[in-house]
């Protein structure tokens, strides 16, 4: 892989060519990029998946869902209607996309949750409606350049960051790292819990912020409790089971490190990211575990993986993740309402 990898440079360089020109117009002008009066946060990555973008957009609802009128726009990743969407009750991951649904199922009550591939129409039907957003939070949009958002949010991982990648399809960006400079913060995801403050620094001094980047760490926080239809486990339970687990995300290496070093016994089925699960899948999901005593199995898997299978299987868990910030919070929550204010004054 490796090799091919290399093999493949001089499409690389193509590649950058091509986006940086792309950007390099939306700068001068020649492309337009739409604002709002309103608001926008965009969050994303420069790099392809598994950076912790769903986590982070649950973060920011969480923390403005009391005081603001929220609303989510996602493209809704291989969804199978078209255009302008608003989540219902009756939508599925089929019709609305798997991340999209998990906010509608957590928020749905509180917030707006809406799909558009089209980010600028998207925010403008939004804006539209009798009781319209006050802040929209963009996922996974960071180079959707069309719309310019009034705060990008840029994640990278702590064990990828972006200054040691290259571009597609010799390494894992989207975009050049020159596309940083966009950011007003940059958060460093899936960090170690105890992670120091000399090393925070040296990953500081690595990014080389500019003098209007703030720079943000975050690790992973599990909960205890297991989640599903009709579950009633936690954690510690798995320890006595015969667990299957099954994902289809990007980077499942965060979640088996974690079941680890609770010792739990799992075996795995990994499928690609934002995978559709065939009547083949199923069945071989559900024949791993012929022959073990109910008692003694459990089927789990991710939440986004959960939008996914929980109409295909019966009496599947999964696991709630959420972002926490090191060394705490409350930096993080000063930075972004700072940052509405600007917008908003």
């Amino acid at each position: 892989m490796k090799l091919l990898r290399f093999l493949l440079f001089p499409f690389a360089i193509l590649y950058d060519i091509i986006t940086s020109i792309r950007n390099w117009f939306f700068d001068i002008g020649i492309l337009k990029s739409t604002s709002f009066n309103i608001p926008v946060i965009a969050v994303g990555n420069l790099s392809v998946g598994g950076t912790g973008k769903s986590p982070q957009i649950e973060y920011l609802i969480r923390l403005l869902k009391n005081d603001f009128k929220i609303a989510t726009l996602s493209r809704g990743y291989k969804r199978k209607t078209k255009g302008f969407q608003i989540l219902k009750t009756n939508h599925t991951a089929a019709d609305v996309g798997d991340e999209p649904l998990q906010f509608f199922k957590k928020f749905g009550k509180e917030i707006i949750v809406a799909v558009d591939a089209d980010r600028t129409n998207g925010i403008q039907q939004l804006l539209k409606k009798d009781t319209p957003p006050e802040i929209v939070l963009l996922d996974d949009a960071y180079q959707h350049r069309k719309v310019k958002a009034s705060t990008y949010v840029l994640l990278t991982k702590y064990s990828d960051l972006f200054v040691d990648d290259f571009i597609l399809p010799t390494g894992n960006l989207r975009e050049s790292r020159r596309g940083s400079k966009r950011a007003q913060a940059i958060v460093v995801t899936k960090c170690p819990e105890n992670l120091s403050k000399e090393e925070q620094n040296e990953i500081k001094q690595r990014i080389k912020l500019r003098e209007n980047q703030q720079l943000f760490f975050t690790s992973i926080s599990y909960d205890e409790e297991l989640k599903g239809k009709g579950i009633e486990l936690t954690i510690s339970d798995l320890k006595s089971k015969e667990v299957l687990l099954v994902t289809g995300i990007a980077n499942p290496t965060s979640l088996l490190s974690y079941l680890s070093a609770e010792g739990i016994n799992y075996k795995h089925l990994k499928y690609p990211d934002h995978y559709e699960f065939t009547e083949n899948d199923i069945l071989k999901i559900e024949n791993e575990f012929k022959g073990v005593n109910s008692n003694d199995k459990i089927l789990l898997t991710t939440e986004k993986d959960y939008m996914r299978l929980e109409n295909k299987l019966e009496d599947v868990s999964y696991i709630s993740i959420k972002s926490e910030f090191i060394p705490r919070n409350e930096e993080f929550n000063e930075f972004i309402l700072n940052e509405i204010k600007k917008t908003k004054l």
